[in-house]
């Protein structure tokens, strides 16, 4: 990748890492689906009126819109609030980068290389560390949820790809569309009924729909259209580990600001996770590099 490519990725990152710290905040004040639905109503309006339906065809832009809106953060803020920690949860949701390079060769009719079974191995004995270490605060089903989450991030990534060049800010603005009425729907179902979620959105303070705001134009405007446009300039095993940086940032703050704990086996998780997927980025061309040598 180019430096300025590298430094939008990095940018990305940063604010997806550290969103996990809002999250949890901001789900004081929101049930997790209404929260959801929130997010992408901001997310699609007013914008939809300023740029124009991208050329990508309807079927795509609803499984983008359903598989990021109801998949990945429907689940995650469900997932957050009360199954598994904000810390953890920027962790395990990277399984993503195995989803999106398994789809990328499912539809190459590729198989799997050795170097990426040892990678996966490694990436899941470190989500087993986490499942035995199971507690109040992180339990077996807030990390399969979180799994899920990483798939369906996966489908959305495949998604945008299979999309071809097309203007990534409008994909995701026009994508929203599909997520908004099942998150509603879900809200409706499970979390009280429109009296419930008014109640929810006329009592939440300032802050919780800065919190809103801050997850529809930084987190989905920004950071879904700019990772979207990455993806479309460069191939899945090379776009899809960046955010390998998620977890650091996402730990980190919410160590600082929400005290989460930091303890030996969340440390040598983390580590066995990164590992497994920096060995499925960077073993190819160290391969190359060490056979100059040996």
């Amino acid at each position: 990748m180019p430096i300025s490519h590298l430094l939008l990725a990095l940018a990305i990152v940063a604010v997806w890492g550290t969103n996990f710290v809002v999250i949890k905040i901001s789900l004081a004040s929101f049930p997790p689906f209404l929260f959801a639905a929130l997010r992408y109503v901001f997310a699609l309006l007013p914008m939809v009126f300023f740029v124009p339906r991208p050329k990508a065809s309807w079927t795509s832009l609803c499984v983008y819109g359903v598989a990021v809106g109801v998949g990945q953060f429907g689940v995650l803020y469900l997932a957050i609030d009360g199954n598994i920690s904000p810390g953890l949860a920027s962790l395990v949701i990277q399984t993503q980068v195995f989803f999106t390079i398994g789809f990328a060769m499912f539809f190459a009719k590729e198989w799997l290389k050795l170097y990426q079974v040892v990678a996966l191995a490694v990436a899941i004995t470190g989500l087993g560390i986490i499942a035995v270490h199971t507690d109040a605060t992180t339990t077996a089903l807030g990390l399969a949820m979180v799994v899920f989450c990483g798939l369906s991030w996966g489908i959305a990534n495949t998604t945008s790809r299979r999309a071809g060049s097309i203007n990534m800010f409008s994909y995701v603005v026009w994508a929203s569309a599909f997520a908004i009425p099942p998150l509603f729907l879900l809200a409706w179902i499970f979390e009280g009924g429109w009296g419930s979620m008014a109640a929810a959105m006329s009592s939440a303070p300032t802050g919780a729909w800065i919190g809103v705001l801050w997850q529809s134009w930084a987190n989905t405007l920004f950071g879904y259209a700019a990772w979207g446009w990455l993806l479309s300039k460069h191939p899945a095993a090379v776009v899809a580990p960046a955010p390998l940086l998620v977890p650091i940032f996402g730990m980190g703050a919410s160590a600082f600001f929400l005290s989460e704990p930091l303890p030996l086996w969340k440390i040598l998780a983390a580590g066995l996770v990164i590992a497994g997927l920096m060995v499925n980025l960077f073993w190819p061309s160290l391969r190359i590099r060490l056979a100059r040598y040996f």
